[in-house]
């Protein structure tokens, strides 16, 4: 069915951008052809305005609209550029009518997939910024136009199918709620960031696992303390849902240097009677050689200045007492190694580990790109941040690329909401929690 509304869709814009041939050089009567004219215009506007078909969402529906006309606009340029060029060669009408029936076919095709691409970008959150940059300047440059305009397209068509999947398997196995675990589940950011209602640290991840029945809760330490402080805050926080929830423990999933304030808090403060599990995301347990080493060579200017700025601008965020350099400090491998000796494991914790490397600098952007060439050279393996060997304890899987793509620090919690070949980072924390459920946890 969508088979034939795109074919009757690309016949009657075709057929309105070469009016001009019909008008021109058909023995119809003026009559007839003004009211095809008119027809086909109307016609043209039911295409540009139809609502997708059978997307489960209105954002879908739009994307899906939206790289529909592109389609649409694609196979009828190259259909009436073929159509115009034999009119105008065997035509005998005057040149303005060649000249008019040019503009006209763009100024119909132009504009429809223009509507296109504004449905697209409506809707669409997998086109990059440098796409939308590359669209504004080139857009009136022919051939690379038809290449930018081609990568909205399939981006469009990706982030459709891929997204429309994920609701259909979401409401299919909604009512078995797979991630409704013992114990409420506790998300613990890393370094650098807060737990701001607007804008969700771990993005798309907590809606998924909401979806499939999991309680979720989120650690709200400060941004940068040392590991001894933000482990204070976590402390706090696991009592507070606790005394919520009414339920016995928790389950932390942290991130980052929050895996280190998680360890912290339950070694040194008592929290292992109240946590059940501890999964740490590439978390540098044995610190990052990579701080020692910019630690060394950075000027203190610098750092007093990157770090006043830094404090200034968090306070402002909402951080009472936010302190870059205790936070950074705590990331050094030679800090790890003293800190590590007063963190022992509890028996009465599960233990378990997650680390991805990326595949090359051009797996992230600025600076991970940078971070990855230099821990590489360092230690090895890495996410840009952490380097593998750093994020093994307890229980440790690591998850390699299965493209040239990899996966990086901010990948792996869905920093940029960007769908990567290979993983699924959803479905990813959906098996997860799904495996801690099917523990008893």
């Amino acid at each position: 069915m969508k088979k034939a509304f795109i074919v009757s869709d690309i016949l009657i814009v075709t057929l309105l951008a070469c009016c001009m041939v019909y008008f021109c050089d058909t023995p119809w009567g003026t009559a007839v052809k003004v009211l095809l004219t008119a027809g086909l215009f109307t016609a043209y506007i039911c295409t540009l305005f139809r609502r997708g078909q059978q997307a489960p969402a209105p954002r879908l529906r739009r994307i899906q609209r939206g790289a529909d006309l592109i389609l649409t606009g694609g196979w009828a340029a190259v259909i009436s550029l073929i159509a115009l060029i034999l009119w105008m060669i065997k035509s005998d009408a005057a040149v303005g009518f060649k000249i008019g029936g040019a503009v006209i076919a763009v100024a119909v095709i132009g504009f429809l997939i223009f509507v296109g691409i504004i449905k697209v970008v409506s809707g669409a959150k997998q086109i990059k910024i440098k796409d939308y940059i590359l669209m504004m300047m080139f857009w009136w440059f022919p051939i690379v136009n038809i290449f930018l305009i081609r990568r909205f397209y399939q981006t469009a068509r990706r982030e459709y199918i891929i997204e429309a999947d994920k609701m259909e398997l979401d409401n299919a196995r909604a009512e078995n709620e797979i991630c409704r675990t013992k114990y409420p589940v506790l998300l613990v950011h890393g370094i650098f960031f807060r737990d701001w209602q607007l804008v969700n640290y771990w993005r798309r991840i907590p809606a998924a696992l909401i979806k499939n029945g999991a309680d979720i809760y989120y650690g709200k330490q400060q941004s940068s303390l040392a590991v001894a402080d933000s482990a204070a805050e976590l402390k706090n926080t696991i009592l507070s849902v606790i005394e919520k929830t009414g339920a016995e423990k928790v389950n932390i999933i942290a991130h980052s240097k929050g895996g280190l304030d998680s360890r912290y808090a339950i070694s040194c403060l008592g929290m292992d009677k109240y946590v059940a599990t501890l999964t740490t995301i590439n978390t540098p347990h044995e610190g990052c050689d990579m701080v020692d080493f910019l630690l060394e060579k950075v000027p203190d200017g610098l750092k007093k200045f990157i770090e006043k700025k830094y404090n200034t601008i968090f306070h402002k965020l909402g951080d009472t007492a936010p302190d870059f350099m205790a936070g950074v400090n705590d990331l050094s491998a030679i800090k790890r190694k003293e800190q590590n000796k007063s963190m022992p494991d509890s028996p009465d914790v599960s233990y378990r580990s997650v680390m991805t490397i990326m595949n090359g600098a051009g797996s992230a952007g600025f600076p991970l790109n940078l971070g990855y060439l230099l821990i590489k050279k360092l230690n090895g393996p890495n996410d840009g941040l952490v380097w593998e060997e750093s994020a093994k304890h307890g229980d440790f899987r690591l998850i390699k690329p299965k493209h040239k793509r990899g996966i990086s620090h901010g990948d792996v919690i869905d920093l940029m909401r960007e769908n990567i070949d290979g993983y699924d980072v959803r479905e990813f924390f959906v098996d997860i929690v799904r495996e801690l459920k099917e523990q008893g946890y």
